[in-house]
């Protein structure tokens, strides 16, 4: 029977799983950032924008609900089951995106991918969380991060490219079939679960000197949501981080297609964004585990409101090539961050459920971000909405750089493990 052990190094066969399932996950969150919103105007009509972006409502309501969900779910049953899950419910978006009548069927497909989402790519922060232990969560959480997001960037490039070559349907969502049935496929037969990972930290805890009690649902909930200054915070800058991420994915299409670009050309900067967000979290993650959370939060939200002001006062596609990597370098900076300074902050025992509470926060933000930059561009137009959203995210890393206390100190946490590994043994 193979012994239990934390640490990257010994798991990295079922951590370098994970890292390709994430891939396969975020890639179906990709096959529609490009096409869906084209798809909105010149198949189904939709003139506002807001009824345009309201299949992101969907999708963001839906994954936020499912996060908080999938972490407690994982707890209690195990994170294997709770991926599978996830893969069953995705099989069918893109069919229905496919076979489409009318738009209320989109709307009903993000619905379903919301729950996929939130049941998969949840589980996968945990799982990873679990397997690698106190020490290297920056790094970990950067690996998880940088094959989701680049998955995304990839099938939102090549969905552009296709749909330029053969139409906004069906032939862009083939691919979404092989990725929800390969997800699936390795999910159920090779993936196994990490929940006794997560109990063997919580028993080392514990033997130095831990709390050995376990907080209710309630409690972890108004814990991270508000009572605690660090969680709570990541909560916040969570939000704002996808609201505007919300903005990009939804907005930015029809507002690059109304300064005349093509659909090969919005494809491309549809993959800056996350290219750039998705390999730079390679280098975060692990950077947050040397110097800190907090300086990467902050200054990374400064980044994204400087992005997304070069985006709504700029024009041409230079400039937005410039935008677009810009928002995705300092996306790149928060997002690995603070999964890592919720797992610093939650014990072993309840962090599946405060990732949740955190994710449920974070990805509220699209349907946020959806719903405020439809009517704001509805009503004043799209380039104010874009720096409106671009001044709420640099204000929102304000809240942070005054509220937030770091969560990971380095120096501290090489005292801690010396005075572990000197302590007699009985």
């Amino acid at each position: 029977m193979e012994t239990i052990g934390l640490g990257l190094g010994r798991n990295w066969r079922q951590f370098s799983l994970l890292v390709l399932v994430n891939a396969f996950v975020g890639a179906m969150v990709g096959l529609e950032r490009t096409v869906l919103p084209l798809l909105a105007q010149e198949e189904f009509g939709l003139a506002s924008k807001g009824a345009a972006m309201s299949f992101i409502v969907t999708f963001g309501l839906v994954k936020a609900a499912t996060n908080l969900l999938a972490g407690r779910l994982g707890d209690i049953h195990g994170r294997r089951r709770v991926l599978i899950w996830g893969w069953v419910v995705g099989l069918p978006v893109p069919f229905l995106v496919i076979w489409a009548p009318s738009w209320s069927w989109v709307v009903v497909a993000n619905l379903f991918l919301g729950v996929n989402q939130g049941l998969t790519w949840s589980t996968t922060v945990i799982m990873k969380i679990d397997l690698v232990g106190p020490h290297r969560r920056g790094l970990a959480m950067g690996l998880n991060e940088f094959s989701g997001y680049l998955a995304v960037a990839l099938a939102a490039l090549s969905t552009g490219f296709v749909a330029e070559a053969f139409g906004l349907r069906p032939a862009p969502f083939y691919l979404g079939i092989a990725l929800a049935a390969t997800g699936l496929a390795l999910s159920a037969l090779f993936v196994r679960d990490t929940r006794e990972h997560a109990k063997l930290e919580a028993k080392r805890e514990i033997a130095l000197g831990g709390d050995p009690g376990a907080p209710s649902t309630r409690e972890i909930v108004i814990r991270t949501s508000w009572r605690d200054p660090a969680l709570s915070s990541a909560c916040q800058a969570g939000l704002v981080n996808n609201l505007n991420d919300g903005l990009a994915w939804g907005l930015f299409p029809i507002f690059f297609a109304a300064a005349g670009l093509d659909v090969g050309s919005i494809g491309v900067l549809t993959f800056i964004y996350p290219a750039c967000w998705g390999v730079l979290q390679l280098w975060t993650g692990a950077l947050s585990d040397r110097v800190g959370r907090k300086p990467l939060i902050v200054g990374g939200m400064v980044i994204q409101s400087l992005g997304l002001t070069m985006v709504g006062l700029g024009s041409g596609f230079g400039i937005w090539v410039a935008a677009s990597a810009i928002l995705g370098v300092g996306t790149a900076l928060v997002y690995p961050t603070l999964l890592a300074a919720i797992g610093d902050v939650a014990r072993p025992d309840w962090r599946g459920s405060a990732v949740g509470v955190y994710r449920f926060w974070r990805d509220s933000g699209y349907a946020v971000g959806a719903l405020l930059a439809g009517m704001l561009a509805d009503v004043f137009g799209m380039g104010i909405a874009i720096v409106v959203i671009a001044a709420m995210t640099l204000t929102s890393g304000g809240v942070v750089a005054v509220r937030m206390p770091e969560t990971h100190r380095p120096d501290q946490r090489v005292t801690l493990d010396r005075s572990a590994r000197d302590r007699p043994r009985t």
